[in-house]
């Protein structure tokens, strides 16, 4: 009923930038929080990013002053702005979305990820 699509992953050089954009679509009534997770191999996914319908925005110490997470209500899309980054950002990121449906039913969605390689 509701697909996110990521895409912006990629390879970088410490130190480079990447923009990753996730774009949700199908029965949408309304999206309430969206984020951005990680999963680097051998561990469990981590939360990056959360941002609020307003725009408040939550962050992992370990991403603070480096990424910045935003949202574009109308498109339906959020986007983390990834910079200074670093071998241990090395993961697949995942979005994820809490929808509403249009028969009023609230779920959260996930991706299909995206990589990002960062090399030293």
């Amino acid at each position: 009923q509701v697909q996110l699509v990521e895409s912006g992953g990629g390879l970088a050089q410490a130190g480079e930038s990447l923009r990753l954009s996730c774009t949700a679509s199908g029965r949408i009534g309304s999206i309430n929080a969206m984020g951005w997770y990680r999963q680097a191999p051998g561990k469990q996914r981590e939360l990056v990013a959360a941002i609020t319908t307003g725009s408040s925005a939550d962050y992992a110490n370990s991403v603070k002053d480096r990424f910045t997470i935003s949202r574009d209500n109308v498109k339906n899309t959020v986007y983390l702005q990834m910079n200074s980054l670093k071998p241990e950002d090395t993961a697949v990121y995942f979005c994820k979305a809490d929808v509403t449906t249009w028969f009023g039913v609230r779920h959260s969605y996930w991706g299909q990820g995206t990589q990002v390689t960062v090399s030293s």
